[in-house]
C-alpha cells in the first residue's frame, strides 16, 4: 500500500507573541493527503490554516512532529527540490512582468533546464486551467485577478508538481468567478492526479470540490472527515459554531 502523498504526524508549531513568550500556533496536527484527492481546510481567521500550508513545503519548520512527502521526511529533501513538487499558490496572484508564456517558462529556468517548453505543452496547461491558448502572448499584468490566478495554477504545474497548496485562492474573486475556479481545482485532482490541499474561508468552495474537510479551531483539528459527514455532525462545539455561523464572505473581482 502506498503512503499518503503528504502527511503531517502530530505536528506542533510555536511562535513568539512579543509579550508572554512562545505561543502554540498549531497543536498536535495530524492529517494526510492522497494523490488525486482534494482536502479543504477551513476555520476562522487566526486558526493556523495558512501556517499549516507552509509547513508542507518548508517555508516554516515544525517544532515537533513530522511532515512526510511520499513517506519521506521532508527535512531530508532540499527546499528547492521539495517546492518543485509541492507547490504553494498564494492568495494574491504573483506574476512577473511579461507575457503569460514567459511566466510559464520561469520554473524551468529556475531549474536550469536546457530544453525550452513547447507551445503545445503550454497550451495544454492553459486549457486545463480553463484559459484559451490565445492567452499565451497576452501581458500578464493586464489580466483580471481571476485570469492571473489561473495562470499561477498553470505555472505551478509546468514542472514536476505532484501536490498543490492553495492559500485562499478565491478570496479576491466574486462568487461566479470563484465557482468556476473551484471546478478547475477539482479538474486538477481528477485529471492530473494531483493532491490538492485547499485553505478557504468559503464553505461553498469546500462543499463544491472537496473530498474531505478539516476544521481548524485555535490551531487544533476540531473536525475531520468526508465533507457531508462533517457538515452533518461536526462533533466538537468549536467546529459546530464555525460551520453553522461562519465568518461573512468577502466579495471581490470577476473573471
Amino acid at each position: 500500500m502506498l503512503p499518503p502523498l503528504l502527511e503531517a504526524q502530530q505536528v506542533t508549531l510555536q511562535r513568539g507573541d512579543g509579550t508572554s513568550g512562545m505561543k502554540p500556533v498549531l497543536r498536535d496536527i495530524s492529517l494526510s493527503l492522497d494523490a488525486g484527492e482534494l482536502v479543504a481546510v477551513v476555520g476562522p481567521s487566526g486558526s493556523g490554516k495558512s501556517t499549516l500550508l507552509r509547513l508542507f513545503n518548508r517555508l516554516l519548520e515544525a517544532d515537533s512532529g513530522t511532515v512526510l512527502f511520499q513517506g519521506q521526511d521532508i527535512r531530508t529533501l532540499s527546499p528547492p527540490e521539495l517546492r518543485s513538487k509541492v507547490v504553494l499558490v498564494a492568495q494574491k496572484p504573483q506574476l512577473f512582468s511579461g507575457t503569460v508564456r514567459e511566466n510559464l517558462a520561469i520554473p524551468a529556468k529556475l531549474r536550469r533546464e536546457s530544453s525550452p517548453r513547447s507551445t503545445e505543452d503550454d497550451q495544454r496547461l492553459l486549457e486545463l486551467c480553463r484559459l484559451e491558448s490565445s492567452f499565451l502572448d497576452r501581458d500578464s499584468q493586464r489580466l483580471s485577478i481571476g485570469q492571473q490566478q489561473r495562470v499561477c495554477l498553470a505555472r505551478a504545474m509546468s514542472g514536476p508538481c505532484q501536490a498543490l497548496l492553495l492559500d485562499e485562492p478565491t478570496s479576491a474573486l466574486d462568487w461566479p468567478t470563484a465557482e468556476a475556479l473551484t471546478h478547475t481545482f477539482r479538474d486538477l485532482a481528477d485529471q492530473k492526479g494531483l493532491g490538492v490541499l485547499l485553505v478557504t474561508h468559503d464553505l461553498r468552495v469546500a462543499r463544491l470540490c472537496a473530498d474531505r474537510l478539516v476544521v481548524l479551531i485555535n490551531g487544533e483539528v476540531a473536525a475531520s472527515g468526508r465533507v457531508k459527514d462533517v457538515l452533518a455532525d461536526p462533533g466538537s462545539q468549536g467546529a459546530r459554531d464555525f460551520l453553522f455561523h461562519p465568518e461573512p464572505q468577502r466579495t471581490g473581482e470577476g473573471t
